[in-house]
């Protein structure tokens, strides 16, 4: 009788470990932006206007904590879909997951920065270069998930390709406002709404080849 290898009758163990610890990192990483917004100091007399005036301080804040919660919740979605896809564990997760973990993590510190120094060319660029490198990471434990030995038999070509369009959007989509930060800082943050725009671009071209 052959002894029992865990891996191969248990793979959902490591993947669902894996998956718990993901899921804790990104959580963790999304409530530590409320963290960097921190109340506006009033000096007395408490008038209204004193309190609408540090509120209006703080407008930088809220705006990349916003943008940094949607976009973490994005990547946490591409992350959540992409484990979907895996029935096979293998040791080859371990470093790309981590490395976008990490990527993750670090997202408040340049949160921060970038709100704190709000249009500023630097604080911008350092950003949305993040931004690219956390979409580099994505793009990486998606292929090893949504490939075997990885990846589920019952996973359609159609669905895996779909999964890496929105991995190579979200680079698209942060390279080019990384590129914008370095021309027009005020506008950087913003071209990260051309994602789901470089996703059509990528679908039409993906389709066009069947077309012809």
């Amino acid at each position: 009788m052959k002894p029992k290898q865990p891996h191969a009758d248990a793979p959902a163990h490591g993947l669902e470990r894996m998956a718990f610890f993901s899921d804790a990192v990104f959580a963790i990483a999304i409530t530590l932006l409320v963290i960097e917004i921190h109340v506006p100091e009033v000096a007395a007399p408490y008038t209204d206007m004193a309190f609408l005036e540090g509120l209006n301080e703080r407008i930088p804040n809220f705006i990349g904590f916003f943008v940094s919660f949607f976009a973490i919740g994005a990547f946490w979605a591409s992350h959540h879909r992409a484990f979907d896809c895996a029935r096979h564990w293998s040791t080859k997760l371990y470093l790309p997951n981590l490395l976008l973990l990490c990527a993750i993590a670090a997202m408040p510190f340049f949160t921060a920065f970038s709100a704190e120094h709000f249009g500023y060319r630097v604080p911008t660029a350092f950003y949305c270069g993040w931004m690219v490198v956390i979409s580099i990471c994505n793009i990486r434990i998606q292929r090893i998930l949504t490939s075997p030995p990885v990846v589920g038999e019952h996973v359609s070509e159609e669905h895996r390709r779909m999964i890496r369009q929105r991995g190579q959007s979200a680079l698209l989509g942060s390279l080019t406002a990384f590129v914008t930060s370095l021309f027009l800082p005020f506008l950087g943050q913003v071209m990260l709404i051309t994602i789901p725009l470089w996703r059509l671009v990528l679908v039409r071209l993906a389709r066009a080849p069947k077309q012809a």
